[in-house]
């Protein structure tokens, strides 16, 4: 990390893993006193704990780095979004994808009850992943032998969630590069199945099992379609943290539950059929650079994510002030040195942050070997690295 990004960002990580970790311990304690008590109190106090972090990372997008992002959408689909269960699929073209997500979640009154399929080791990630532990993010470790039974059950857990939540998954199993996009090509032609040009091969095993055990309770799936139009440099966590803006457009369109097949390869080659449409829409938006049939919805940039950083900022430099008094740390140079070394830690954290946010860094989802060319290949757990 260089150092003018450092000067920028250590300041914005101090403020986020200390609150975190406040917003950490309190779920921590919510989790052991409160839930065995009400699994349904428990979600709704910890809906409203997990918005108070995750709107710290939404202010970055919408008045740090003052990304645009602009929602494609027919009526019906804006004016459901927060009023129901859903199950999100998109396809995974950027680095902050999740965090579009998030902002999608906020403008719709249900960023604290945004659920995601996610890598296992996600939940080791100091403040965040620990919260989307608390928050019952459902975490895979990419082998479907002992993931099925773990994914099951956690779809389940999730029937008698007490308010509207979206779970995300990323079905194409990593995000977008040209050199998986390539691999993709290659398998796809020598499999007898459609070649992609902008999305990478769905894999089905985990949709299959979201579609077969959510359809009772679940009304709606959200497909989500994002692209960067060409004008735009691509958002990165390096660049957000630095403040340098980014546009992303996102086509939504919603399909009810009760529509998809009820047989498991059906519902595999209704995944897979989305995903060449997707792949369409995407040509239509590199040639045009807009979703332009789709009406732009208006989602406005709410003051919520503002007041509660400058509301954290406060309480942080106050504590830090009455601290200081206190124990006139930075009176010696012991002192010093522990504050040095407290800062050292956030940046290395924060890197770690950048670094697992990276899709140089994510790993393809293992493809079946070309020459079993089965047409319902592949179906893989439909698990991303990190969302």
């Amino acid at each position: 990390m260089a150092i003018a990004a450092a000067v920028v960002i250590v300041p914005l990580g101090v403020l986020f893993f200390i609150s975190g970790l406040v917003i950490n311990l309190i779920q921590a304690s919510c989790f052991v006193v409160v839930r065995p008590l009400s699994k349904s109190r428990y979600r709704m106090i910890n809906r409203i704990l997990a918005e108070l972090l995750w709107l710290e990372l939404v202010w970055i997008v919408d008045w740090w780095a003052a990304v645009k992002i602009k929602v494609y959408a027919d009526p019906e689909t804006f004016n459901l979004m927060g009023k129901e269960h859903a199950l999100v699929i998109a396809n995974h073209r950027s680095d902050i994808d999740w965090l579009v997500g998030w902002i999608l979640a906020q403008r719709s009154g249900c960023l604290g009850s945004s659920l995601a399929v996610m890598k296992k080791s996600s939940k080791l990630l100091p403040v965040i992943g620990w919260s989307m532990w608390f928050s019952e993010y459902l975490f895979l470790e990419r082998s479907w032998a002992k993931d099925e039974r773990t994914l099951k059950s956690g779809l389940q857990r999730l029937s008698d969630y007490p308010l509207p939540f979206w779970l995300a998954l990323f079905v194409e199993g990593t995000r977008f590069t040209q050199p998986k996009l390539l691999a993709a090509q290659e398998y796809a032609a020598s499999a007898g199945l459609p070649v992609p040009r902008n999305v990478l091969i769905p894999r089905t095993k985990g949709f299959v099992t979201a579609v077969s055990h959510m359809r009772s309770f679940v009304p709606a799936i959200y497909d989500a379609t994002i692209c960067i139009p060409k004008s735009s440099p691509a958002p990165t966590m390096l660049r957000l943290f630095k403040g340098q803006p980014s546009v992303v457009h996102v086509h939504l369109k919603r399909h009810e539950m009760k529509d998809l097949p009820e047989n498991d390869d059906a519902i595999a080659q209704w995944c897979r059929d989305i995903f060449v449409a997707k792949d369409k829409l995407l040509d239509k938006h590199i040639a045009e650079d807009t979703f332009g049939e789709e009406k732009l919805q208006d989602i406005g940039r709410p003051m919520k994510s503002l007041v509660v950083v400058a509301s954290w900022a406060c309480i942080l430099i106050l504590g830090t002030m009455k601290f200081l008094q206190a124990t006139a740390l930075l009176s010696s140079w012991k002192g010093i040195a522990i504050s040095a070394a407290l800062m050292a830690v956030v940046t290395v954290l924060m890197q770690i942050l950048i670094n697992f946010s990276k899709s140089e860094r994510s790993t393809a989802a293992k493809v079946a070997p070309a020459k079993e060319k089965n047409v319902n290949q592949p179906t893989g757990n439909g698990q991303d690295k990190t969302h």
